[in-house]
């Protein structure tokens, strides 16, 4: 027992690094995780009582517990089941396939990111870009709202700078939750996505197993009165028009509702811009007839760059204005059995539209398309000052008329959407499908004004 044994240096050191590695794992890492666990629930508790809808457990329980709890779901172990039948596979394999869709959906929420990181990151880059506009009654729609309700903010998707828009004007509120496509799953952005909240969804998956899978999470945060934010159009509008509403997401949170139960929120939040950075990807993609969206992270990245270069130099005009109204929530409280939910989507799509934000470039992209003839500035502004009249839209704009259509006639020349002739202004020919963009996104709200086609490229 005492004799001596001679062993190699590289046997040693490896002796040495199983030691350290089973003292860090069993002793020094769960004591760590301890004490930065505690830290952060205390600074929670801190931010909580900043935020008027606090920050529920649910949302910052451990990831892996999440998942298992997931995964060993009643109604994902019949899912399992099913799948393993249908498919020819042991259950143990199907299982496998459960754990992996909860591990893909399941985020891994970091409140230090969410509001140290995020929230500075949405403010910075939204108000870099554009002059953000609200009106001073979205903070009362909330207001009348339970504490222990669950929100689901409800969005038409115009740009991917709404989830910027809505995180930075929701801070005061709570941390949202978002159901994000394949378009974020590109490292190092996928890491900080997670970490924010949000959750990948596949769109287009019709495998039962994972729906279920994701239905399930879907109405888990929801019991758990996490507030979320969805996009029931499903996808960017591709030529400026809301689309009609998509049921999926809707649809599980409908399901989460318990008359006796959690109350649940929807607020129908309407988003336009006087520039949609991606509008012509998005009207290339509406003419090929897909949604094959060419944009490279590079790009975008170069792009951004760009920009703050610029107003490092005090050259730098911005993107015009942005604006976001919250219409009145539709409360299930006020139901006695679970709504129709085609009458719900269709109900909160409505009041979208009735309070989708009338700018100016929209305003005027729809002047210089009605126009028969060259405009000077002034028969312009007076065109769209007499559409305003006849607007029916709660959104509708607000501030000195003359002063915003004028910025937005300099802001279209620029663009080179309109052209400045000896008669007056007109918009440019090769323009139309641009202006028809931003037209169309508050022809809605204009007595007799219909929607302008973006007609699709010919298939040779």
């Amino acid at each position: 027992m005492t004799g001596t044994i001679t062993l190699p240096i590289w046997a040693f050191i490896l002796i040495l690094l199983f030691a350290a590695v089973t003292f860090a794992s069993h002793f020094l890492f769960p004591s760590v995780r301890w004490f930065f666990r505690r830290r952060l629930e205390r600074a929670v508790a801190r931010l909580n009582t900043r935020l008027t809808r606090p920050i529920e457990p649910f949302k910052l329980a451990r990831r892996y517990d999440m998942i298992q709890r997931l995964s060993y779901d009643p109604e994902v172990s019949q899912a399992i089941a099913e799948h393993a039948k249908a498919e020819g596979v042991p259950e143990n394999v199907a299982f496998q396939d459960a754990q992996r869709y909860a591990r893909e959906i399941v985020p891994s929420f970091s409140a230090f990111t969410y509001f140290g990181l995020g929230i500075r990151i949405a403010r910075w880059l939204g108000t870099l870009l554009y002059d953000v506009k609200t009106p001073p009654s979205n903070e009362k729609v909330l207001e009348p709202i339970s504490p222990d309700a669950t929100v689901v903010f409800v969005m038409n998707h115009r740009s991917n700078t709404d989830y910027v828009l809505v995180t930075y004007l929701a801070a005061q509120a709570s941390a949202l939750s978002y159901a994000v496509g394949e378009w974020a799953r590109v490292w190092p952005l996928s890491r900080l996505i997670k970490s924010m909240g949000a959750y990948f969804i596949r769109r287009k998956s019709r495998n039962a197993l994972y729906r279920k899978v994701l239905a399930r999470y879907v109405q888990l945060a929801t019991k758990g009165g996490v507030t979320q934010a969805v996009f029931p159009e499903g996808g960017l509008s591709l030529d400026g028009q809301l689309m009609p509403p998509k049921m999926g997401i809707l649809a599980y949170i409908l399901d989460a509702w318990e008359p006796d139960g959690r109350d649940i929120a929807f607020v129908p939040v309407a988003i336009n811009y006087d520039r949609v950075l991606e509008d012509r990807v998005l009207i290339a993609a509406h003419k090929r007839g897909d949604r094959r969206f060419g944009a490279k992270i590079s790009v975008i990245a170069s792009f951004i760059l760009e920009k703050i270069w610029l107003k490092l130099r005090g050259r730098y005009t911005g993107f015009g204005t942005a604006a976001v109204v919250f219409g009145s929530p539709v409360l299930m409280s006020g139901y006695k059995t679970r709504p129709d939910l085609d009458g719900l989507a269709n109900d909160l799509m409505a009041r979208i539209k009735d309070n989708m934000p009338v700018l100016g470039v929209p305003l005027m992209a729809t002047v210089f398309l009605n126009a028969q003839a060259p405009l000077t500035q002034a028969e312009a502004i007076e065109a769209g000052k007499a559409l305003l009249t006849k607007m029916n839209s709660a959104g509708a704009i607000s501030g000195d008329p003359d002063k915003i259509l004028a910025g937005a006639i300099n802001q279209m020349a620029q663009r080179h959407m309109i052209e400045e002739g000896t008669q007056g202004w007109s918009a440019r020919s090769e323009e139309h499908d641009v202006m028809a963009f931003y037209a169309n996104t508050v022809a809605h709200a204009i007595e007799g004004q219909a929607p302008v086609l973006i007609a699709a490229r010919a298939k040779s």
